[in-house]
């Protein structure tokens, strides 16, 4: 971390590539770095000027008088590798490169930033960059970026991706009055990372939350364990861009297809206490909430407003959000009777009509905050001729500030509801111009107190009921990779699955009827028959299953039936044989999968399964290792949750051996990396037992060691 420390408080710094031409990026840094009141000491370094901006100029940094604490370097892409050397040589201890012409470009880009790192490696110093916009931290008047504005001195670190959404960003939060402790573009993360700068930022008592605008995470397990650690005390806010991934299409499991890069995102930001938010604007309104008002107990929200329509939208964005319109106990209603005029709404939304003075807003707010049944309120004003915005304003901060419960104000409007706002930010209560936005931050709000309950839950003990035999799982995928096939049938998949305690029903192989018929009558009929093949793996769309086979005689036709359709889908295809399984009867069905995430490795997927598994999309998805807590919290996630928690009384199992499942699954699948896809679909429930009637396991084609 000291490295990072001098990187962010800087006593000398080296601006390579350093210009006296307006509009460059090698001026805006110079302009930038002495117009801020910078109080170290600024080298500009141009082997083609004598000064710039009146400052005697370097022609290396290996000229210079002293070793520089941060070298910045804007200079071509094609040049970099070698002015970085000698940043190496003269000893500068952290640098960032503003330059762009990097991985962003293709196959030469990326060969420099593989440069880059060769460089860098063992040496000490680190790198902010490429492609870049640099830093700000206005509290050491430092703008050590290329930005046209300065920031507001505050208490928020920003870290972003994007360096072009950065000077947005910036602009935005001048207008808002929103203020940073850092603020940090990070390019393409070729060295310092998320991980890093949570780590670093961690150890700043004044930052009170992180916003970062994310495309992507590279060394995801560091970034989990560090934002887990930062989110526990002190908020994270992410606007993760690039919500859709095409290549999820041409998996070969239903997990493959249903478990998306950015519902695995999602999935990791929950385990993490992240709060992930839907646009830019979002993550600083977000952050100015949670910095300035009380966390939700519930997500049970009031609305007070002077107007009908806009308590619509904001009912309509409760529901839409997952929040709940809270119920006004007798008492509250009785109380708001005596105080609003005869015609007011007598509900929740509140409506004191279009001729409110701020006395009556006053009054509702002092009932509503008082009401029990509510966790939060939305005070909407509407701009109307006999208005007075500012006066309301000066009542709802003021009130706000004395509540325990969450309280957040819409002015919808633009020029006559401005001095109202500019109220409300002085007084530190955050406003937004729409209901809609305004519910979705209480929503953000309330996720974020779900999110670090969960962090902070103490998970149930569970005793794991077998011990894997790991050398009979590996003679089975050894076996499989021998004649080249990547797909396990479902015997093998089984024999598998037992091992780690998962219940499966009875299955075995038959290469011929014979066989079938005699594996049929010691399992005892009704049975099932599948076909066994390497290259059908989606045995239903081949018609190659038959159900409830009752006698020896159906047994004969069903297997020729079987294995007429497999030749029809695949002729090329090389039959096996056949699966002999005992049929388990029931009417609910589930899916429990996993795939490989090419950023965050393992994820698990639970959810409703059989033929509705991509019809419904009913799905949860988490992260590997599972406890008892994170297991919990993915089945009821999942609408089909109230059924197997005994909603009509119907399908109700245990739901601890459900959790207990999902746990040896998630460790079966944390033991073998070489495991590419996983679908139990379905597990089926039979008479409150679960039984996975289905298994089919995707290595990956390349070996690979515990």
């Amino acid at each position: 971390m000291e490295s990072l420390k001098t990187l962010f408080d800087p006593k000398s710094i080296a601006v390579i590539g350093a210009s006296n031409t307006q509009g460059s990026v090698g001026y805006s840094l110079m302009k930038n770095l002495v117009g801020s009141g910078f109080n170290g000491v600024v080298y500009p370094v141009n082997p083609n000027k004598k000064n710039v901006l009146g400052i005697h100029c370097y022609k290396s940094i290996q000229e210079l008088p002293e070793e520089v604490d941060l070298a910045i370097i804007a200079i071509p892409a094609f040049i970099v590798p070698t002015v970085l050397k000698e940043c190496v040589k003269a000893k500068a201890k952290s640098a960032i490169i503003i330059s762009s012409g990097f991985g962003e470009t293709g196959k030469k880009g990326q060969k420099l930033e593989q440069e880059i790192s060769k460089i860098i490696k063992g040496t000490g110093i680190r790198v902010l960059g490429p492609n870049c916009l640099g830093y700000i931290r206005p509290d050491k008047k430092i703008n050590a970026s290329f930005a046209t504005r300065n920031a507001l001195p505050g208490k928020l670190a920003l870290i972003s991706q994007s360096g072009a959404l950065c000077s947005s960003i910036l602009d935005w939060a001048l207008k808002q009055k929103v203020g940073f402790k850092y603020f940090i573009s990070v390019g393409a993360m070729q060295d310092i990372n998320f991980a890093d700068l949570i780590e670093f930022i961690e150890q700043d008592e004044d930052v009170e939350s992180i916003a970062i605008y994310m495309e992507t995470i590279k060394d995801s397990k560091r970034f989990m364990d560090a934002a887990i650690r930062f989110s526990k005390s002190k908020p994270i806010i992410v606007a993760k861009s690039g919500r859709f991934e095409e290549s999820a299409k041409a998996a070969i499991s239903h997990t493959g297809s249903m478990a998306g890069n950015d519902a695995v995102f999602d999935a990791a930001f929950r385990r993490a206490g992240i709060v992930r938010v839907e646009d830019v604007q979002d993550l600083l309104g977000c952050a100015k909430a949670l910095a300035s008002q009380p966390l939700p107990k519930g997500n049970r929200l009031a609305i007070i407003t002077n107007a009908g329509g806009p308590g619509v939208m904001a009912t309509d964005a409760i529901i839409k959000n997952g929040c709940k319109l809270a119920s006004l106990s007798n008492e509250a209603m009785a109380k708001l009777d005596k105080v609003l005029p005869k015609h007011w709404s007598r509900n929740n939304p509140i409506d004191v009509l279009g001729d409110a003075p701020p006395e009556r807003y006053e009054d509702a707010l002092n009932i509503v905050l008082k009401e029990k049944n509510v966790d939060g309120v939305i005070v909407i004003l509407s701009p109307q001729a006999i208005t007075k915005p500012a006066e309301v304003a000066k009542i709802v901060a003021k009130k706000a500030g004395k509540s325990k419960k969450t309280v957040l104000g819409c002015w919808m409007g633009e020029s006559f509801v401005e001095p109202a706002r500019e109220v409300l930010r002085k007084r530190g209560l955050p406003s937004y111009r729409t209901p809609e936005k305004a519910v979705r931050v209480f929503r953000y709000m309330d996720s974020y107190r779900k999110n670090i309950a969960n962090l902070y839950e103490k998970p149930k003990e569970i005793k794991v009921k077998t011990k894997p035999n790991r050398k009979k799982i590996r003679a089975i995928f050894e076996k499989n990779l021998a004649r080249k096939n990547t797909v396990l049938d479902e015997v093998d998949s089984k024999e598998i699955l037992e091992e780690y305690g998962i219940p499966v029903n009875k299955t075995v192989f038959a290469k011929n009827v014979k066989e079938a018929t005699k594996q049929a009558k010691a399992l005892g009929f009704p049975v099932a028959l599948k076909v066994v093949s390497d290259e059908i793996t989606h045995k239903t769309d081949a018609n190659a299953i038959a159900l409830n086979i009752a006698s020896e005689k159906a047994i004969l036709k069903a297997f020729k039936q079987i294995i007429s359709n497999a030749r029809k889908t695949n002729p090329k295809a090389k039959i096996r044989g056949v699966s002999v399984q005992k049929m388990v009867a029931g009417h609910l069905e589930l899916i429990l999968g996993a795939k490989k995430d090419s950023v965050f490795g393992p994820v698990i997927l639970f959810g409703m399964g059989g033929v509705a598994t991509e019809l419904f999309q009913d799905k949860s998805i988490g992260l590997p290792p599972l406890n008892q807590t994170l297991a919990k919290n993915i089945i009821r996630r999942t609408k089909v949750y109230r059924l197997l928690a005994g909603y009509r009384k119907k399908f109700k199992i245990d739901l601890l051996e459900l959790e207990q499942i999902l746990i040896s699954f998630s460790q079966f699948v944390l033991d073998f990396p070489e495991i590419k896809e996983i679908d139990l679909n379905p597990i089926m429930v039979s008479k409150g037992k679960l039984f996975a009637v289905d298994a089919r396991i995707v290595l990956s084609s390349k070996k690979k060691k515990n």
